[in-house]
């Protein structure tokens, strides 16, 4: 019994390359969480320090050109990271995203001006919880998501231009209209970009020595991020208490 067990085991071939492709895309994935993360408290931090010096604080406040200007900036960090990937270096990528994640601190550190601690903590994790639920469920169906991000592409074009026209038309029926239809974009591009993140890890190859891999983390980290931070502004409407 004990020569048919050996038998059995030494005529089972044992597939090593699937089981390398298994560790290489666990570790793309794996990286694309930890940068998305790390640009996530990043942001945090610089907020916080921001809200809590108020040197700082009152200037980005009493200065509209100052405010616009570090959006502008964000804007174009990203862009700059999408149409220049190909041909920057995966530490200028990095340097990239961290640079955004740190100016998108400083915009979002009013945010702390005009809401509550309770209420900040409570969009939080009401936002890491549906992220959380939604970035599972793109990584695990078998469904094909494109035509769902498609979707969602379109209708975020609409909001964008809804939520700008509402800054002149100051409608409180639309404001609310962008606000759940904005939350429902976010809900279903975050499962769509986790799809793709992980179309992506199953294209890329030598996680640990490819350039191109390395970009293509901080890619994805971005992505998602983006998705994280415009899903919690847009909750944080609904569940944001204003300071007295």
């Amino acid at each position: 019994m004990e020569r048919d067990y050996n038998s059995r085991m030494e005529n089972t071939p044992v597939n090593t390359g699937t089981m390398a492709f298994a560790r290489t895309q666990s570790s793309f994935i794996n990286r694309v969480y930890g940068w998305m993360c790390g640009g996530l408290v990043l942001t945090a931090l610089i907020a916080m320090w921001t809200a809590s010096t108020p040197a700082v604080m009152n200037t980005i406040l009493s200065s509209r050109i100052l405010f616009f200007g570090l959006i502008i900036l964000e804007l174009v960090a990203v862009g700059f990271l999408a149409l220049r990937l190909n041909k920057m270096s995966a530490l200028t990528a990095t340097g990239v995203y961290l640079a955004y994640a740190a100016l998108n601190g400083l915009t979002l550190s009013v945010i702390f001006y005009h809401f509550t601690m309770e209420s900040l903590a409570t969009t939080f994790f009401a936002t890491a919880g549906t992220f959380g639920v939604m970035s599972l469920y793109g990584y695990v169906t078998k469904r094909d998501l494109t035509s769902i991000g498609n979707l969602c592409f379109m209708f975020l074009i609409g909001v964008v231009i809804a939520s700008v026209v509402n800054i002149f038309w100051a409608n409180s029926m639309l404001y609310w209209i962008t606000t759940y239809i904005g939350i429902a974009v976010f809900v279903g591009l975050t499962a769509y970009d986790t799809q793709k993140i992980k179309a992506m890890s199953m294209a890329v190859d030598g996680i640990e020595q490819s350039e191109s891999a390395k970009k293509y983390a901080i890619s994805g980290a971005l992505t998602l991020y983006l998705d994280f931070i415009n899903l919690f502004l847009l909750l944080l409407r609904i569940f944001g208490g204003g300071r007295n």
